[in-house]
């Protein structure tokens, strides 16, 4: 177990499922609400952390996005994604492909071209100064209206070359991927990549939605997939990644207890899945946290943990000889 736990803490990572704003530790919470003048009902950092005693993911978002109210500035969204940066550069994670909800901010007066200004400082300085490559991906919200997020992508699509893809997150349930059919349409015609949060509290037809209507290319989440044999066979078949969170799974009562966790089971199902902390600062852990959880709790040996690491970079938009050096450095890692 330790030796599978060092190598598992060595080897190089790529994170595929990653809001920027869901990496807001409290602390850093209190600092730009004292920089900002945003006054917080919660006496300290102790007490803010007590409320992330969540029930579903609703009752997370609620929180999430009142904490984001204390980011105003360029200086404050840079400040936010170099945090995160400094935490994946020590956790040898050397490729992040990271979410953004740009509606969290206009929807409150923030200029979507303020965000990207501060989003943009990070990551050139991230690639400077710790050689760790980023990408970002425009999360719509699904609670949202269409034309809400056709109002994003036409702020979007200035920041076309700095933006990779699109995603959608926020309340999965009532929220069927086909509400946003004709958004990711108009985004794909304007050159950029797709995924879609699908298959965490909604059903196994919201994969199959996002795959069809939305024609994405991974699924982030995707662990109600095994309630449809069907859906299995053809994420096998067509190779299709997913995202898997474990930490945020057990923190919003996907699962009750981690050993619960169908990780396992997806993997020999032959099924593209990895492990990513989706919204650390929030759920208890970054992603070698959560690699260290899951090879403790379902006792996954260094092959299984050896997948997960090489799924993770094939499904990654890097170029593909970035992709084989990582993979090669995993496998004579795990030889």
């Amino acid at each position: 177990m330790t030796d599978i736990a060092e190598r598992i803490r060595s080897m190089p990572k790529a994170e595929l499922h990653l809001h920027i704003e869901g990496t807001l530790e409290p602390e850093l919470t209190f600092q730009l609400a004292e920089r900002n003048g945003v006054p917080l009902r919660w006496p300290d950092v102790d007490a803010l952390r007590a409320a992330y005693d969540f029930q579903d993911l609703q009752s997370f978002l609620d929180l999430y996005y009142e904490g984001a109210g204390v980011l105003r500035t360029a200086e404050d969204f840079h400040d936010l994604a170099w945090a995160y940066f400094q935490r994946a550069a020590a956790d040898r994670i050397v490729h992040a492909e990271i979410f953004f909800d740009p509606q969290t901010h206009t929807d409150r007066g923030i200029p979507f071209d303020l965000v990207m200004e501060g989003l943009q400082a990070a990551r050139a300085r991230a690639d400077r100064e710790l050689g760790l490559s980023t990408l970002l991906i425009c999360c719509f919200l699904r609670h949202a209206s269409e034309a809400s997020a056709f109002a994003t992508l036409e702020e979007l699509t200035p920041w076309a070359e700095q933006v990779v893809g699109v995603g959608l997150d926020s309340a999965e349930v009532g929220n069927p991927p086909e509400k946003f059919a004709r958004v990711f349409a108009a985004a794909r015609e304007r050159g950029f990549r797709a995924v879609a949060h699908a298959g965490e509290e909604g059903p196994p037809s919201y994969i199959r939605g996002a795959l069809d209507a939305l024609r994405v290319e991974r699924i982030d989440h995707g662990v109600r997939c095994l309630e449809d044999p069907e859906l299995v066979a053809r994420l096998a078949r067509e190779r299709v990644p997913l995202t898997v969170c474990p930490l945020s799974n057990l923190k919003l009562r996907v699962v009750e207890r981690l050993e619960d966790h169908n990780l396992g089971e997806l993997l020999a199902a032959g099924l593209v899945a990895m492990v990513n902390s989706d919204d650390p600062a929030y759920f208890g852990g970054y992603l070698t946290e959560n690699l260290l959880a899951v090879h403790r709790a379902l006792g996954l040996d260094g092959a299984a943990m050896r997948q997960l690491g090489v799924n993770a970079f094939e499904a990654s938009w890097l170029a593909s000889d970035a992709k084989a050096r990582w993979i090669a450095e995993i496998d004579a890692l795990f030889a």
